[in-house]
């Protein structure tokens, strides 16, 4: 699931950018095999919770599971989203070249966060945890961006493209909360404790 969310939010990405109609369509249409594999677990978890009645640690696992589930098949409905609005405005780009740079940096976060969601989920990797963090300030930080340069009073170019702007920036932002979600998953499983990973040292200060 991680690896088709990367894709898709790396694909719309692209299609967004680059006003590629045929990606954005293949973007939309992919979206099922993750719904299918949130079903899958879903069903799989299930089953397990009623045949087996994990307890401890076992059950933490099911639980768990299905939160990544569902934390991770909403991020590639955001993905969808995020094609949806290109194909919206095709064959014009949904997004004003001063917001480009700005929109291409949340793609890449968004990419850099999902490929390392995957590797706390594979190798329960609490340190990964820890720097999926401190790229989320990044996107909070490029979603700031955006709203800045909607209201400084500057903004010359059309109600339209400032919504396309605001839709398309919170999308990446909700990506990006998911991704974290997913890593407090992996550490509520691996210490059973709700809270949210701790910053690496470079960053509390």
């Amino acid at each position: 699931m991680t690896r088709l969310a990367g894709s898709a939010i790396s694909r719309a990405t692209t299609a967004l950018l680059d006003t590629d109609l045929h990606l954005a369509e293949n973007v939309i249409a992919s979206d099922e095999q993750i719904d299918a594999l949130r079903r899958e677990l879903d069903e799989h978890t299930v089953d397990l919770l009623a045949r087996q009645q994990p307890v401890a640690t076992d059950l933490r696992m099911v639980v768990t599971a299905m939160k990544m589930g569902s934390d991770l098949e909403r991020m590639g409905d955001l993905a969808r989203h995020v094609a949806e609005v290109a194909r919206l405005r095709y064959p014009d780009c949904a997004i004003h070249p001063v917001m480009r740079t700005t929109i291409q940096q949340m793609g890449q976060v968004a990419e850099r966060i999902v490929a390392k969601a995957g590797s706390v989920i594979a190798g329960r990797d609490i340190e990964t945890a820890r720097a999926l963090e401190v790229d989320d300030d990044e996107m909070d930080r490029l979603h700031r961006d955006i709203f800045n340069m909607l209201v400084d009073g500057k903004w010359q170019y059309g109600t339209e493209a400032a919504v396309d702007a605001t839709l398309v920036g919170r999308y990446y932002e909700r990506y990006a909360d998911h991704a974290v979600s997913v890593a407090r998953g992996l550490v509520y499983l691996v210490t059973g404790e709700f809270r949210a990973p701790a910053r690496p040292d470079s960053e509390e200060a």
